[in-house]
């Protein structure tokens, strides 16, 4: 049996949608007859997934959000872990699924499964969804007839994982709110308020102060070229966007941002304890060491690191041991290189691989901290000055014209 979407209207006119499964679309179309329902389109879950057509209404290249595939997979272990059998825990997982898309998937993983096919291969019919890294885990779950074990580490991963990005994500939220508003209040400032206020200064025909004069100039640039500006800097960002969608470009930019002394170290950092945590979960499924550096290297985003990764994959493929190959890319912290040398000596290596992926993630969580704390306080004062600057220029003729009054 395969999923089918289908689309289809009631005796009243109201269209219904849904997924089934069944051994054909005529099938389909059967059941939804004896229904009481009339079938306007019947379509295969799994050829969806093949087909290119971007602006379709329904599309399974569209993946699964981290949030929804973090419950999704907490939800399976569960059930798994109550010995349903995983046919019990789909049509549960269907059930309880409030968006159209997940059941969609859902309900094609449930055909494929249905139709005799392991978990990981109908997993492996919407890899959008599944990521190789899930898919690999479940292969090695079904294989190891540990499935529910494996799926409770990886709930616990994919949780991980969601809150390192949350943590990341909102600590600089403040930071940019800060930044925009102040961008926006300047701007205002400078082309609607400071024009009226020095109007009066040159009708008067005095000679205004220097910062006067300034602050009138930025204001008649940003009057008379704003819009430009704008433009340039939304067209400057697209440009750049897909500049870096090259993968020349792209490295070359990653390698720069490594350079950059805080944000740098944060890269790498995240990058590290992302591959921490997943060579650990991996290997600790009894995965073998170069599947999992293969699956590791979707999870590295920085380029230069993720060549590297694959370099060490290599390496370890001819027979070098992980520490030595890692360590000869001169891209991972010398603190994970220890670590690891000492899980391969003591046969440990899945849990110094997690004590690295923790270690990582705190000095993360320490670095964003403090960077934040820095940057919070600065933006105030850089904001400060550059409101003080804009009321010392409107203050100062008038300073000057009540000494020529008296």
């Amino acid at each position: 049996m395969a999923g089918f979407r289908y689309q289809a209207i009631d005796a009243s006119g109201r269209v219904k949608k849904g997924v089934v499964e069944s051994d054909s679309a005529r099938q389909v179309r059967q059941v939804l007859r004896d229904q009481g329902l009339t079938a306007l389109e019947v379509e295969s879950l799994a050829q969806r997934e093949e087909a290119t057509g971007a602006g379709s209404r329904f599309t399974f290249r569209r993946s699964l959000s981290n949030a929804q595939l973090s419950l999704l997979t907490r939800q399976f272990a569960t059930m798994l872990g109550a010995s349903l059998t995983i046919e019990q825990t789909m049509n549960a997982l269907i059930e309880q699924a409030e968006n159209l898309h997940v059941r969609q998937v859902l309900g094609g993983v449930r055909g494929e499964v249905l139709a005799g096919q392991p978990l990981a291969r109908a997993m492996s019919q919407f890899p959008a969804a599944f990521p190789e890294l899930y898919r690999t885990l479940v292969q090695a779950g079904e294989q190891s007839g540990q499935l529910s074990e494996v799926m409770q580490r990886l709930a616990e991963y994919t949780e991980e994982r969601q809150v390192l990005r949350n943590k990341v994500a909102l600590a600089f939220v403040y930071p940019v709110i800060i930044t925009l508003v102040s961008i926006g209040v300047v701007v205002a400032m400078l082309a609607f308020v400071v024009p009226q206020i020095v109007q009066v200064f040159q009708s008067s025909h005095q000679t205004l102060p220097w910062l006067t004069r300034v602050m009138i100039a930025l204001s008649n640039f940003v009057r008379t070229t704003g819009a430009y500006w704008a433009v340039a800097i939304v067209a400057g960002v697209v440009v750049l966007i897909r500049a870096l969608r090259q993968p020349i470009l792209r490295e070359r930019f990653d390698a720069m941002v490594l350079r950059i002394p805080l944000l740098g170290r944060l890269v790498r950092g995240l990058n590290t304890a992302r591959l921490a945590s997943t060579l650990a979960i991996l290997v600790n499924s009894r995965v073998p060491l170069i599947n999992a550096l293969q699956a590791g290297v979707g999870v590295v985003t920085n380029m230069p690191m993720k060549r590297a990764l694959v370099d060490s994959e290599k390496r370890v493929r001819e027979g070098a041991s992980l520490s030595r190959s890692l360590g000869a890319t001169k891209m991972f912290p010398p603190m994970m290189i220890h670590l690891i040398s000492s899980g391969e000596s003591s046969g440990t290596l899945d849990r110094m691989l997690e004590r690295v992926a923790i270690a990582q993630s705190r000095e993360i969580e320490t670095r964003v901290s403090a960077l934040t704390s820095i940057l919070e306080p600065l933006l105030i004062l850089i904001m400060g000055g550059v409101v003080l600057t804009i009321v010392l220029a409107v203050l100062m003729p008038i300073f000057e014209l009540n000494q020529l009054v008296k």
